[in-house]
């Protein structure tokens, strides 16, 4: 017997239909906070079509197009879930529709129509100091570059790495917890 396209499926149905394993699932909940399922008692996760619409793309973007989850979070901030929806489906027409409202929406004002002051700048929405381009620690601000064994602060790529570890250490955590 199917199911109707609207009704909600579970992790097994999910991960047999998109031929992943359960456990990826799980994890790219972690990653992914668009990913919501629904959750009844017993932690039984019950995923809404859009989720697994959703999926779909992230799958697509990271096993058929090479993205790594960074991109492709990236690409969600950037272009919101209806844009990974839509690449899952294989909508391009909405995918160009979707990144030519972004581009609209990115033009700036006519010279006319722009506000006038002294932080011209921000008023607009342009950052005060533009990014930096850095190529393996290149160009890396004292701030930002390895931290002396004398310090006790941490830089800001060490940071985001032991974030990560410790992301996967509490998602090895819940899986243990999982088994006992």
């Amino acid at each position: 017997m199917d199911k109707s396209p609207d009704a909600f499926r579970t992790i097994s149905e999910v991960a047999e239909d998109l031929d992943l394993p359960q456990h990826v699932l799980r994890f790219w909940e972690t990653r992914f906070n668009q990913i919501k399922p629904m959750k009844r008692g017993g932690g039984r996760r019950y995923y809404r079509p859009q989720d697994v619409e959703l999926i779909k793309g992230i799958r697509h973007m990271l096993y058929d197009q090479g993205y790594t989850i960074k991109g492709v979070q990236k690409l969600l901030r950037e272009n919101g879930n209806h844009f990974l929806v839509a690449i899952g489906n294989g909508d391009m027409a909405a995918v160009e529709a979707i990144s030519q409202r972004r581009q609209a929406d990115a033009v700036p004002l006519t010279p006319g129509a722009q506000p006038r002051g002294a932080d011209d700048e921000m008023l607009v929405g342009q950052p005060k100091v533009k990014p930096s381009r850095r190529f393996f620690g290149l160009g890396k601000s004292d701030e930002e570059g390895p931290v002396q064994p004398d310090t006790s602060k941490l830089s800001r790529d060490n940071r985001a790495l032991l974030q990560e570890a410790l992301f996967d250490l509490l998602e090895c955590k819940r899986l243990l917890d999982q088994v006992r």
